[in-house]
């Protein structure tokens, strides 16, 4: 959630931000009218306690007469403020409510628009000329099921669509990912975690993906549990209602664990292959650092990303996210897309964001700089999701005769090997 100080304070700017989000502005205007009633209401609940308090010392000293009058008034105090106490609770959860609906506010260097109104920042590597080499590339699902290593059929027996098998090469590959995303992680001095696939409410909540992100989660509703789609979720609330001393900042974990997607609202889109799926695994980079270093981590956390996708080899371009595509909790976004050749075209394969204190106000972690305690600054970064690079790689790695090329960095965890080769049937 948002500072509500910058609410009060410049209530114009968290306008801005949401018009250009493309939210609504008229939650700005009812959000500060709820904190108001809610100040005033707390402001009516002071006094009547006093009053209450006061009258209660005046009760033993008073004549018979006198404390017949001040009983009576003791009574009509104790409703209105009983009264009081449940109108400051019902100002408080609303303000609370409605405080919860506010996406943060988008950093001023953000571009303005929707899904295709990036900026594109950087461009990495050389997209092959596959035509100037003699062969007409293949898409990732036919070089996968050439070489045992994606099964999408059974996938779609057992479990529906856009559920696969990765088999043979295709499973070590994604271990040799896994592996070397998380050696590269720990050699930047990110502690591994593997975290829990299932989360309470609040931390989904705190995280803020329970607000415009609701529809592509997936709920337990007999638990009241939900699947993370990201261990963003289980990392940012891994530090819950405690108090960080300032001196051991920045605190950065690198967590691995299953996601799930419902993915709704994209019917017909990417249903071909391992791109789009409900579920698959991903390392996550996560950072807890002072809120005045939060944009030089997020720079950081974008060039761990670019030193990933470099060294697999893989054409990429960097890109600043629009406004309209942040998600609720960042206010700011680099995604790196890689080239997909039968796509003809840059796809996301990285995210990088910096929350500043969105998620630590909803999770109550905060930082303690001698007698001063406040909100940290939370930022995440996908390092590797393991479907969509196995995607990139084996477009981008393939050969002529269907075999594709293992990336330097990848053969110390694939045994040396240097080629995946099709499967002789």
């Amino acid at each position: 959630m948002i500072d509500l100080r910058l609410l009060r304070e410049d209530p114009d700017r968290v306008r801005a931000s949401q018009r250009a989000r493309g939210e609504d502005v008229a939650l700005v205007d009812a959000l500060l009218s709820a904190d108001e009633l809610r100040r005033s209401s707390g402001v009516r609940f002071d006094e009547l306690r006093s009053e209450q308090k006061a009258l209660g010392k005046l009760i033993p000293k008073a004549t018979p007469e006198e404390r017949t009058e001040l009983l009576r008034k003791a009574d009509r105090l104790k409703a209105e403020v009983k009264a009081a106490d449940t109108a400051q609770d019902e100002a408080d959860a609303e303000a609370k409510r409605l405080l919860l609906m506010l996406g943060n506010v988008v950093h001023e260097d953000v571009p303005v628009g929707g899904e295709e109104d990036f900026v594109v920042l950087e461009t990495h590597g050389t997209i092959r000329d596959f035509g100037a080499e003699g062969f007409e590339p293949k898409d990732h699902l036919e070089l996968g099921e050439a070489l045992g290593a994606i099964d999408m059929e059974r996938g779609a027996k057992v479990s529906g669509s856009r559920f696969y098998y990765l088999t043979g090469v295709g499973a070590l590959l994604e271990l040799a990912l896994v592996n070397a995303a998380i050696a590269q992680a720990t050699e930047a001095g990110f502690v591994p975690m593997l975290t829990p696939a299932l989360v309470r409410p609040r931390a989904m909540e705190g995280t803020g993906f329970l607000g415009q992100a609701a529809e592509n989660v997936y709920h337990l509703e007999k638990d009241d549990y939900y699947l993370v789609g990201t261990s963003e979720v289980p990392l940012a609330a891994y530090h819950m209602d405690e108090i960080i001393e300032a001196d051991k900042l920045p605190l950065r974990y690198a967590g691995f664990s299953p996601c799930f997607r419902r993915e709704a609202g994209t019917y017909g889109k990417d249903t071909r292959g391992i791109f789009r799926v409900h579920q698959f695994d991903k390392v996550e980079m996560f950072s807890y650092v002072d809120p005045a270093d939060a944009e030089a981590e997020h720079r950081r956390l974008l060039d761990w990303e670019k030193q990933w996708l470099t060294g697999l080899e893989l054409p990429f371009q960097v890109i600043d996210v629009a406004t309209g595509d942040l998600g609720a909790s960042a206010s700011r976004k680099f995604d790196c897309e890689a080239w997909i050749p039968t796509q003809g075209k840059y796809r996301e394969l990285t995210s990088a964001s910096n929350c500043d204190g969105f998620q630590a106000r909803r999770l109550s972690v905060r930082m303690r700089d001698g007698k001063k305690v406040q909100p940290l600054a939370t930022l995440n970064g996908t390092l590797c999701a393991v479907p969509r690079t196995i995607v990139a790689i084996l477009e981008n790695h393939q050969l002529a005769d269907g075999s594709v090329r293992v990336p330097e960095v990848l053969r110390p965890y694939l045994g040396g090997r240097e080629l995946l080769e099709p499967v002789v049937r």
